[in-house]
């Protein structure tokens, strides 16, 4: 087989003095290939061929020297999965791809490889060595895809979009070559590994830094730690050449800054100290390292300290706090059980903009107006009932000025307190005032949940200015990954990336009393991050709230989550309401979604976070309007009907159920899509409570209702059993009736939910179940009072639903 003209695919190191070569093609001659050390900053110790077996921890297989092609995955990295219960299979374009689900001969199982434990399978060769270029993936008897590393050497994308693995005859592991180094290699510089011809390099490739790199792991403490009449600073910054320390007093000294040469630890951390109490005090980081295409180091950066507890902007610089000044927030409250739980989604701005209280325009702007409005008597999101107020980010973001409105979805720093949101971010306000407005949520009996965005950096990204490599996914050339859709995917499987993640968490539970946290393109995390995220949580505080948005432009992980304590915003759920009142949507799938997505996607039924509308895209009205251009701001008759279905049908829904901040009065963002920097069309226009008061009422009625003991059938703590649900369609087979507690398993009381979507009237045949003495307490206009009169809907057998309507009956059998 002729040689490549570019023989040398991938070179990285596995420690600072041992690496592997990766050729592009098998290399079978005895001798070995004329490789040698690209710079004169290293040399080969040794360099042998690998074991063959090496090459499945790059590419998932390997060709053992039996000549079996040998298909490997490495449980660990898929650790949603039990594998005790659960076979999984490889499949591809050689066997039919999902056919190979339960076919013994495609299933893998336990081995022992490489020193790790690891699932297998061995076929003959014959199936794939052709013409045509075989690709595969993995799969669990569930039909579960398990997604492809796009970092990994035979990862490439098909002609449908999806990212698969290939096997080709020319790399079956005895393309691998390992080496071992003279010397250490210092991190701070880079390296390569050339190929020779004829004693003249023909080919340089760079040596990349692989697991080991990302591995590298500190318990020192970091950040600025003010202790007594020392302040002590630390950075994790492994690569780096020199850290330099900035610090003034005032603002107006940043000029002219002290400066501090920091040391250089083993563990990657730089260390350094001042024998000064320097709270108060502005700081900032300069960072010089390597010049290659896995490294930003420009001069002259003035770098924000990723632990600090405050920042003047985004820019920074940082603020030295001592923790005794921070203090800790209210941590008294409890947060309601998840099934009891009614979430609104809202933004400290839009909450306050138009707020009926005394407040400045200063205040309103931030945490301080916000708290005067959740302190009064006729604060909105008290008087519709919510108990629980997810707040979009309020960690310091990258706004350009106080005054640009901003979602807030670009972080600049995971610990500081939005400095665009306090009335004196120079002196650190934001911290106190942060901390009174978690409070004054607390005592309206409300959870705050905070909306937290580890996946992408905004601007600047003082990340890639302390390591662009560790903290930042990118393929091989350096290109940063972006299935974020904003530029810069943080790679938060790196050991420091996850305490750094972990550690500001751990900050905002104890510093400001939060009581959860709701993950923003959670799947760009990953499940394994996800977890020891939950463990070091719920160690410090077993009830905190943890909700995913369970997706990225790459994928989904919501079937991932399910053996977690996570929550997932249900997409599903939210896409299928939309197309359901307006008529295009079906019995079975409603009664799905009604009885908490089970086992799909919730394999509790808190799990599901049921919603239909939140900050992005256009807000529910706009979305189901009859109106020329998704303008709902005039709803029609229609539109609103559809409104009061879809409340009527989410409060009844198992799960959590969120709203987002205006939904119960009709809210419109007249039509547009993104918004995430339109202040004017985000403000919550409270006058339209005046506009509409009985959807109002609708809503609250609902959430009142669900709360009440009377709705207790509808909040679960653990999976209802078989017979708890009776589902009855209409013959439509649109339209259903649902009754909980059928079977009485759960008590003498049961409800029954029926809706109709469509516009025609429906008649839904209840069988015996219509002699159970029902009577009604709801139907798409209102709740019935004790005593009030309602209208005659059962008749004989059947349940009369009008067109577009619902109705929800209780009885006591």
């Amino acid at each position: 087989m002729a040689k490549s003209e570019q023989p040398i695919a991938r070179a990285w190191l596995t420690s600072v003095s041992t690496g592997v070569i990766e050729l592009d093609i098998d290399w079978n001659d005895v001798p070995l290939p004329p490789l040698a050390p690209g710079d004169d900053s290293w040399n080969f110790a040794t360099l042998k061929r690998a074991p063959l077996s090496l090459y499945a921890e790059e590419a998932a297989y390997f060709v053992n020297a039996a000549g079996e092609l040998c298909f490997v995955l490495d449980p660990a990295a898929h650790s949603w999965i039990d594998f005790a219960t659960m076979p999984v299979y490889v499949a591809g374009n050689f066997n039919g791809w999902q056919d190979a689900v339960g076919q013994e001969q495609w299933q893998l199982h336990p081995a022992e490889l490489n020193g790790k434990n690891v699932y297998l399978v061995r076929v003959p060769t014959v199936h794939f060595w052709g013409e045509e270029l075989r690709r595969f993936k993995f799969v669990t008897g569930e039909h579960r895809w398990l997604d492809a590393p796009q970092d990994a050497t035979n990862v490439s994308l098909d002609e449908t979009g999806h990212y698969n693995r290939s096997v080709r005859r020319d790399r079956t592991g005895r393309n691998l070559f390992t080496f071992t180094t003279v010397r250490p290699l210092r991190l701070s510089q880079p390296h390569s590994a050339a190929w020779l011809q004829d004693g003249k390099t023909t080919q340089k490739v760079k040596l990349r830094l692989e697991r080991f790199f990302c591995d590298m792991h500190s318990d020192a403490p970091l950040g600025a730690q003010v202790r007594d009449s020392a302040t002590f600073f630390a950075l994790f910054a492994p690569r780096a050449k020199h850290v330099r320390l900035h610090f003034c007093q005032r603002l107006e000294q940043m000029d002219h800054a002290e400066v501090l040469e920091l040391n250089h630890g083993d563990d990657g951390v730089w260390h350094g100290q001042i024998d000064r109490n320097l709270h108060g005090w502005y700081y900032w980081y300069g960072v010089t390292g390597p010049s290659d295409g896995f490294s930003r180091f420009p001069a002259g950066q003035k770098i924000l300290d990723p632990y600090a507890l405050a920042a003047v902007g985004r820019e920074g610089p940082g603020i030295i706090l001592a923790a005794v000044w921070v203090g800790e927030g209210d941590r008294s409250f409890r947060a309601p059980p998840w099934q009891d739980l009614v979430i609104a989604e809202a933004h400290v701005r839009d909450l306050t903009a138009h707020a009926p209280v005394p407040a400045d325009g200063d205040e309103r702007l931030g945490f301080t107006g916000l708290a005067k409005w959740v302190a009064s008597p006729d604060f909105y999101l008290k008087k519709l009932g919510v108990n629980a107020v997810e707040l979009q980010p309020v960690q310091e973001f990258d706004s350009r000025s106080r005054e640009e409105y901003h979602w807030g979805y670009m972080t600049a720093n995971f610990f500081a307190p939005a400095s665009a949101y306090a009335r004196d971010a120079v002196h650190a306000s934001g911290v106190k005032e942060l901390q009174a407005l978690v409070a004054a949520f607390h005592r309206q009996g409300m959870a705050v949940i905070l909306d937290v965005v580890y996946n992408h950096a905004g601007v600047p990204e003082h990340l890639m200015f302390i390591d662009k490599l560790y903290y930042f996914e990118m393929d091989d050339a350096g290109k940063l990954s972006n299935w974020s859709g904003c530029g810069n995917d943080v790679r938060c499987r790196s050991a420091m990336a996850q305490r750094l993640i972990i550690d500001s968490l751990v900050h905002l539970l104890t510093a400001y009393g939060v009581d959860g946290f709701r993950f923003d393109l959670a799947e760009l995390i990953g499940v394994d991050v996800l977890r020891e995220i939950e463990t070091a949580l719920k160690r410090m505080k077993p009830d905190v709230i943890l909700i995913a948005e369970p997706w990225s432009f790459r994928g989904h992980i919501a079937a991932a989550l399910r053996p977690t304590g996570y929550a997932s915003w249900n997409d599903g759920y939210r896409d299928f309401l939309r197309e359901y009142v307006c008529g295009r949507g079906a019995a079975d799938k409603i009664e799905y979604y009604l009885k908490g997505s089970p086992w799909h996607f919730a394999f509790w039924p808190a799990q599901t976070v049921n919603y239909t509308e939140s900050h992005d895209d256009r807000t529910w009205l706009d979305m189901i309007t009859e109106n020329d251009g998704f303008n709902g701001f005039r709803p029609t008759l229609n539109d609103r009907r559809r409104a009061h279905l879809m409340a009527a049908i989410l409060f009844s829904s198992i799960g959590i159920p969120m709203l987002a901040a205006g939904q119960d009065f009709l809210r419109s963002k007249y039509g547009v899509a993104n918004t995430y920097q339109r202040g004017d069309l985000n403000a919550l226009d409270y006058r339209r409570i005046a506009r509409y008061p009985a959807t109002h009422a609708y809503f609250t009625a609902w959430i009142a209702f669900r709360r009440s003991p009377r709705g207790q059938l509808l909040r679960h703590f653990s999976r209802a059993p078989e017979g708890f649900f009776h589902a009855v369609y209409a013959p439509d087979k649109a339209g259903l009736a649902l009754i909980y507690n059928a079977d009485g398993g759960a008590g003498r009381t049961r409800l029954m939910f029926a809706v109709n979507p469509l516009k025609e009237d429906a008649l839904i045949p209840l069988g015996d179940a219509a002699g159970w003495g029902w009577r009604l307490l709801a139907d798409h206009e209102c709740f019935y009072a004790d005593g009030q009169q309602r209208p005659v809907l059962l008749e004989g057998a059947d349940l009369f639903v009008p067109a577009l309507g619902c109705s929800m009956w209780i009885t006591e059998r």
